[in-house]
């Protein structure tokens, strides 16, 4: 199963999907699939099995390595571990400080993942365009969910784990985002950026493994026997998450978290005219655009550049 790859490209690739799962809105897993990694990182978080543990717990690590692609994973998993470490306390000032450029540039760089993921449906007929329907209201329902205040509790992490990193792998639904909606983005970004928390990272992880380890072979398992209905629905999934990272917001209703910290509890899209009669401010509507092209450009560069390494 193990392919010769250049582990520094590979890392890279993990940089960029560690860079992208750390906002709320933006999916890893369009990283992977642009790259031309996903099916493959699929398959590799799939070999992880009974017969892989027996492997580990027998001392088989050369058999090991080689069945669950030792080499990709380790790269991709060092690139994303780094990127995650490094760009959590500057992705949150970006956020705070840049929101218009930032949400921006989130916004067309997931216009061009979508068309470049939808290129690849080679057959429309109903049924795709029903599955590429269905992905978008599903991610757009989930991107008007409200965020909850939830436990610190063990279980409540490693479920949080679980759960945001089967939405991480998915090109076009956020793990941050539904991180967001379970209370838990700040609490996880806190104890990486500001108090390095292991005992929490570490429990985070745990959930994270088992999630991604159990849904990689449902998600392998469509990609196998519904590929271009699968497509579709991804597609779509990307399509709907636009709602999210729209960059002109009103706040609609905020909440006093438990340190006594007022956040953001619902808000609505609004044009960037009603943005600078509410705010009294600049809807800086020509940045907006000028980073909406960026992204746009930076994924038709990944685009050209992840050809050049297939080849």
């Amino acid at each position: 199963m193990e392919k010769k790859r250049n582990p520094f490209l590979l890392m890279l690739r993990g940089c960029a999907m560690g860079a992208a799962d750390v906002v709320p809105g933006v999916s890893g897993g369009t990283i992977a699939f642009i790259t031309g990694i996903y099916e493959e990182l699929l398959l590799s978080i799939k070999s992880i099995d009974i017969e892989a543990l027996k492997m580990l717990f027998g001392l088989r690590f050369k058999e090991l390595w080689v069945k669950i692609n030792g080499r990709f994973l380790l790269s991709i998993g060092a690139g994303i571990a780094i990127s995650i470490l490094s760009l959590a306390r500057l992705m949150t000032w970006l956020l705070n400080e840049y929101s218009i450029s930032t949400w921006s540039f989130f916004f067309g760089l997931i216009i061009a993942s979508s068309i470049l993921v939808a290129k690849e449906i080679k057959k429309w007929d109903f049924f795709t365009i029903f599955a590429l329907i269905a992905g978008a209201c599903i991610a757009y329902t989930i991107t008007v969910m409200t965020p909850a205040e939830t436990t610190n509790s063990w279980w409540f992490i490693m479920l949080s784990g679980a759960i945001a990193i089967c939405a991480m792998i998915l090109p076009g639904i956020s793990g941050s985002f539904i991180l967001l909606l379970m209370g838990k983005y700040s609490y996880i970004m806190g104890a990486i950026s500001s108090d390095f928390n292991i005992s929490v990272i570490a429990l985070f992880c745990i959930g994270a493994a088992i999630g991604i380890i159990s849904f990689s072979h449902i998600l392998t398992w469509l990609l196998k026997n519904y590929h271009t209905m699968t497509i579709s629905l991804l597609t779509g999934f990307m399509i709907g998450s636009l709602n999210k990272v729209w960059p002109w917001k009103q706040t609609i209703e905020t909440y006093i978290d438990r340190h006594g910290v007022e956040k953001v509890l619902t808000e609505s899209n609004i044009s960037p005219q009603q943005f600078a009669e509410i705010n009294q401010s600049d809807p800086l509507l020509w940045q907006a655009i000028f980073m909406c092209i960026v992204g746009l450009l930076l994924i038709s560069g990944i685009e050209i550049v992840a050809k050049k390494m297939t080849k």
